[in-house]
């Protein structure tokens, strides 16, 4: 697909379901405020929690991208895999950090080939962390300044998101969310 395709096909998706994904972000953040508000466990409890719900949110995109059922609920999802996200996260600072300690290029290009690990997990429940970052690895050969690019696009909505104070960032998010979901169908399939 075009990049033009992936956000056509993206704001197509996302039509109806803003309010869904508005609650569950909403919902992610009441959660990790009230870990702010807890010395310590708090900080411990939101390292934990945080992959699981980046997980969450891969998984319901590529739900809405498959033009399956989505719900609030699915801001839950990616709880039964708080294991290997939260192992994925690591593994994927930890590598990004040695690449990044060569040179601040390498980094950024490890951290491209990466940038799938979630989708992968989210769309393979029974791969682990390291088989997911490994599928991601090989799935951006050749991808990386696609990807790149298509980040780029949104520039201009990211200047929008700010002369708004945030408000555009209601519609931007689950549109970008959705693009990188359809990014990830695409070079899948490939």
């Amino acid at each position: 697909m075009t990049r033009a395709e992936l956000k056509s096909s993206a704001k197509e998706q996302i039509r109806g379901k803003i309010g869904i994904y508005f609650i569950m972000v909403l919902i992610i953040f009441a959660i990790s405020l009230a870990c702010a508000f807890i010395p310590f466990l708090g900080s411990i409890a939101s390292f934990i929690i945080t992959p699981a719900f980046s997980l969450s949110l891969c998984m319901f995109f590529l739900k809405l991208t498959k033009g399956e059922d989505t719900s609030v609920g699915d801001v839950f999802a990616g709880f039964n895999k708080t294991g290997r996200a939260l192992w994925l996260n690591i593994l994927i600072a930890v590598f990004t950090f040695l690449w990044s300690l060569l040179l601040v290029i390498p980094g950024i290009i490890k951290a491209y080939a990466y940038s799938m690990s979630f989708y992968v997990l989210a769309d393979n429940p029974e791969l682990t962390a390291s088989e997911a970052l490994a599928k991601s690895q090989s799935m951006m050969r050749g991808h990386k300044m696609e990807l790149f690019i298509l980040e780029l696009s949104f520039i201009g909505w990211f200047f929008l998101v700010g002369l708004t104070f945030g408000i555009a960032a209601i519609y931007v998010a689950p549109y970008m969310s959705a693009t990188m979901a359809n990014f990830y169908n695409s070079i899948k399939e490939a």
